[in-house]
This record gives structure tokens, sequence and C-alpha cells, in this order.
């Protein structure tokens, strides 16, 4: 199965180098990294381009619009079997991609654990499955998913049903959409193996999959949102 990488990036100069040599290790020659970049002002796409390797393909997404619609704008060009998501300043363990398409010969999406570890890679937590009561099911992750974007894989079957994302990414917010279509059309693992280092550092673009400050009627709001869209999908 050929694999496509998706990362959106940001400002991610300061650690997306080390990010991009631990992905491009573990891919075949034939496979692609998408990148999408969110009118970075820092030099992040200048080191994007000094890599200069041919499975790097980086786009500008139209307008500056969130990580959500810039982890989308990766996405809907991937041309791979399989999708794997990343974000721009965690370092994938050796054996990532292995172990994940491995796990997908049972499944159509895969989600692994991780190390969470500071902006230096030290590690704080050695799961964060254990740490936050991750758990598969529809109902367990449309009510309060401990799903990671970061550690997604799946086939390209669920961009079926996923795409396009729901216009309100503010009360849909990508992961979220990914694991609630997943969930309810297909079938998800979990593999209770931390195949990042999940890297924390005060100044990430997501929550990171634990509890979110957002008041109870948007917490209300966003469930009936991400309800309809997600029967809007039922006859596709």
């Amino acid at each position: 199965m050929k694999v496509s990488v998706c990362m959106a990036s940001y400002n991610g100069a300061k650690y997306i180098k080390e990010q991009i040599d631990s992905i491009l290790s573990q891919i075949g020659d034939d496979e692609e990294f998408i990148i999408s970049d969110d009118h970075s002002t820092d030099t992040t796409i200048d080191i994007i381009k000094s890599i200069n390797d041919k499975r790097i393909k980086l786009f500008a997404n139209e307008q500056q619009s969130g990580y959500s619609k810039n982890f989308e704008n990766a996405i809907i060009r991937a041309t791979g079997d399989v999708i794997f998501i990343s974000d721009q300043d965690d370092v994938w363990k050796e054996g990532k991609v292995k172990e994940m398409l491995f796990a997908l010969q049972n499944a159509d999406m895969v989600i692994s654990d991780a190390e969470i570890v500071d902006e230096h890679l030290t590690s704080t937590y050695h799961s964060h499955f254990d740490l936050n009561g991750t758990r598969s099911g529809f109902w367990n992750n449309f009510l309060k998913t401990r799903y990671i974007g970061a550690c997604m894989a799946f086939k390209k079957e669920v961009l079926k049903k996923a795409l396009p994302f729901p216009n309100n990414s503010n009360l849909c917010a990508y992961d979220y959409w990914l694991a609630i279509v997943s969930e309810y059309y297909f079938k998800v693992v979990l593999l209770n193996k931390a195949m990042i280092k999940y890297r924390r550092h005060g100044s990430n673009a997501s929550s990171g999959g634990v509890s979110s400050n957002n008041s109870l009627l948007k917490k209300v709001k966003i469930r009936i949102y991400a309800m309809q869209e997600l029967l809007k999908r039922k006859n596709i």
C-alpha cells in the first residue's frame, strides 16, 4: 500500500526539520510527503525547501484559515492508499509506519498511542492512552474524544465520507471529524504502543486530546453540528 503523509505547517521553524527527518526515513522512494503551509512568516518554508527531497510536495493553503482547513488542503492532494497525519513539531518513533500498516490489514483507521514529551523531547508521560483514558467506540469519541490527529493512519476509503470537511471548523476540528466519521462508518482499532514523541511546548495549535475550556453551550453546539454533518454523509 502506497503511503501519503500529510502535514500542516505554520511557523514551525523550531522543530519541523527534526520531524520531517524522522518521517522520511520511514517511507519509500515512491511515496509522498505532502505539506500544506498556512502562510508562515518565519523560516518554515525555507527549511522545507532546503531538505530538497522529491517525496516532499509543498503547497500553500489558499487562505490563512487555521489548522483544520490547512490539514484538509494537504489531505485532498493525497494519492496514496493509506494516509498518515503528521504535526510539524513531533518526532516519529522508529517502526511507526510498518506497525501501523500491519494494523491496517484488519481496520480502516488505526490510532496509535503517544509518548508525551516536552520541547526538549524529555518524556513527561509514557502513554497518552493511559493518561487520558482513551477508548474506542463511536459514542465514547462523539461525546468526549481522546484521539490525537497526529496518531492517525487510515485507508483512503475513509475520505469518501470525510471530505469535504465541515465548513465550520470552530465547531468541528479536523481530528474530531475524522475520529467520528471513522467510528461511525468504518472500523477503528487502537495500537497500544507509543509510535510518536508528542511534543507539548505551550504554543501547540491543538489541545492534544485533553479537556477543552469550551462552555457547556458550545459543547452542545459542537455535538449537534457534528451529528448533522455526520448524517449528511449517510447516502454518500
